[in-house]
């Protein structure tokens, strides 16, 4: 397992390409806050769950000064059909080979239906606009995880 992130650390820059090929990096984003968040699969049930409640709490979360970039070791073009699927609008990014994750603390072993194996942990990291971490949750559940991220920002429905 990786080391995670803590709050007061400064968070890595990443560069990572969207699902428009063109890549983004964190520091496209300094001076505003930002919830990164890594999920483990695209079209899975718990990633779909997770990535539509970011979709449709995007408003408000913008509204309150956030902008939301979620990460998979997914190809591009994985990435890509999800985002079409879903109209998920906010950036998606290919860590393929998962450094980013690694970076990030959001990569070790997980059991799923039994069975332990290594991948990308459903992690959510906030950004805050001088690039540190203001909030880091490892290991969080899909479902009901925006709303709980939603109150413990304060931000309104």
């Amino acid at each position: 397992m990786t080391k995670q992130l803590s709050t007061g650390d400064t968070a890595p820059d990443f560069t990572l390409p969207g699902v428009d090929g063109k890549d983004v990096s964190l520091s496209d984003f300094r001076g505003r806050d930002v919830v990164v968040y890594f999920y483990p699969k695209a079209e899975t049930p718990g990633c779909t769950t997770e990535a539509c409640d970011f979709r449709d709490n995007l408003a408000s979360l913008r509204g309150a000064g956030y902008e939301v970039i979620g990460i998979s070791a997914d190809p591009v073009d994985a990435i890509a059909s999800f985002a079409k699927n879903h109209d998920l609008v906010f950036p998606l990014l290919s860590d393929a080979g998962a450094a980013t994750a690694k970076e990030y603390g959001a990569w070790g072993e997980k059991v799923i239906n039994g069975t332990a194996m290594v991948g990308i942990l459903r992690s959510t990291i906030v950004v805050d606009k001088a690039g540190a971490v203001s909030r880091a949750e490892y290991n969080v559940h899909a479902d009901g995880h925006v709303a709980a991220l939603r109150r413990e920002l304060g931000v309104d429905a």
